[in-house]
């Protein structure tokens, strides 16, 4: 902490770029936390905020309702495959900690008292609160809590960069799925499998290979686990598709958004639940199988407004295709990057990048450094006029979603230079 004497402000931003209070312009890499769709300061997204406010700006959902929830529950429902019902929340991690609660709690109410453990992937990330800590456990940032964290039952995730030498990376794959049928046939306590949808991103930017994600659901179904994915940080788009569930081809029991769902412009976060989980919290008072959750915004009416125009205007803008078309300029740039000589993988997918640091190509060792490796990408970073952000030695390019073409060159350009320059403040 001492590091970080003094902060810049931001007084000001539009599009991809943030301004601070010296007049400096900023290119945003970090997507406000991996949050913003499109861009800053957009008079669409304004309008639906401003709208709002002037009829109602906030209500409580214990015991009533607001037309602004109602119609975002509906349209979440409507392009969530197989999707029922929707608990919302204020942030990410609430979202999960609600998944997780749900997921215990299903079999509870349907009599399976014995289903009490929860499977996970190593080195997954679903937020920083307790509940999310335990089956997100990065060690780096939560080993000083881990006493007080519940346990999980965790399993590999194949990592192309970092394979175990006997293995192809086809065969390290299979082993990691053989583990998890393993288990799943030898226990009958297992409650939920929870994983991030389609790439672990605070982990590491781990792109899931083909099929992984989707034999794990069939894992699920078979042995009668229930399949909770996290799509806070890859759904709407951040991969390149509208959800990565989807595209993976592995439907889950229950769901959970956040980030971009309201492009990036207030907080607000939703669990989903099939029609099976829902029904399981049907009953009378005295049942006892209500979900005791609750929070003091939940549905708030400005923050779904403003999350309804933002889905809305995927369609209407065709926003996914054309991720999927500006995504391809970072592929141009993997020859310069990879020739640096501190860089040892690229890992890509939509509007995510990875650029793993190394002090040694050959036996990939990760880049470690006194002064803290994100402090010294963000000064760097900032003398070329870009807002970077590491986490350990991964150099994370997450970007707003509708960055153009030629932004997108600008800031790798800019990536690439930081790097270069970076190197004698490393080695």
């Amino acid at each position: 902490m001492k590091e970080w004497d003094s902060f810049d402000q931001i007084k000001s931003a539009k599009g991809v770029w943030l301004v601070d209070s010296k007049g400096n312009k900023i290119l945003d890499a970090v997507g406000s936390m991996w949050c913003n769709v499109w861009g800053h300061s957009n008079p669409e997204l304004i309008n639906a905020i401003t709208t709002q406010s002037k009829k109602l700006q906030h209500s409580s959902m214990f015991n009533l309702t607001n037309e602004p929830a109602e119609k975002l529950a509906e349209y979440l429902v409507k392009i969530s495959p197989k999707m029922n019902k929707v608990f919302y929340s204020d942030n990410g991690s609430s979202a999960m900690e609600i998944a997780i609660k749900l997921a215990l709690q299903y079999w509870k109410n349907i009599g399976e008292k014995n289903k009490t453990r929860i499977a996970t992937l190593e080195n997954g990330y679903h937020g920083d609160t307790f509940g999310a800590m335990s089956v997100g456990y990065v060690p780096e940032f939560f080993g000083k809590f881990k006493k007080q964290l519940f346990t999980t039952l965790q399993f590999p995730v194949p990592n192309k960069y970092r394979i175990p030498k006997e293995f192809s990376f086809l065969d390290y794959q299979n082993q990691c799925i053989e583990k998890i049928e393993k288990e799943f046939s030898q226990k009958n306590n297992i409650a939920a499998f929870i994983m991030e949808s389609g790439a672990q991103v605070a982990g590491g930017v781990i792109i899931y290979p083909k099929d992984f994600q989707r034999k794990i659901s069939v894992l699920c179904k078979k042995y009668n686990v229930l399949f909770v994915l996290d799509e806070i940080a890859t759904g709407f788009g951040r991969l390149g598709s509208m959800f990565q569930y989807e595209e993976q081809k592995s439907i889950p029991d229950i769901v959970a958004y956040g980030k971009m769902l309201t492009g990036g412009y207030l907080t607000l976060a939703a669990t989903l639940a099939n029609k099976k989980v829902y029904d399981s919290f049907l009953g009378e008072f005295n049942d006892w199988k209500h979900l005791f959750h609750g929070h003091t915004y939940t549905g708030n009416p400005i923050a779904s407004s403003v999350a309804l125009e933002n889905l809305k205007m995927y369609k209407k803008y065709n926003l996914i295709k054309k991720i999927q078309k500006t995504s391809k300029v970072f592929e141009q740039h993997y020859q310069r990057i990879s020739e640096i000589d501190i860089v040892g993988d690229i890992r890509h997918k939509g509007m995510l990048m990875g650029i793993e640091l190394v002090s040694n190509k050959r036996k990939k060792t990760p880049i470690t450094t006194k002064k803290s490796i994100n402090k010294i990408f963000f000064e760097e970073g900032k003398k070329n006029g870009i807002y970077l952000r590491t986490l350990g030695n991964i150099v994370m390019l997450v970007p707003p979603l509708v960055i153009t073409e030629s932004e997108l060159n600008l800031l790798l350009e800019r990536t690439i230079s930081t790097i270069e320059s970076a190197k004698s403040k490393i080695i």
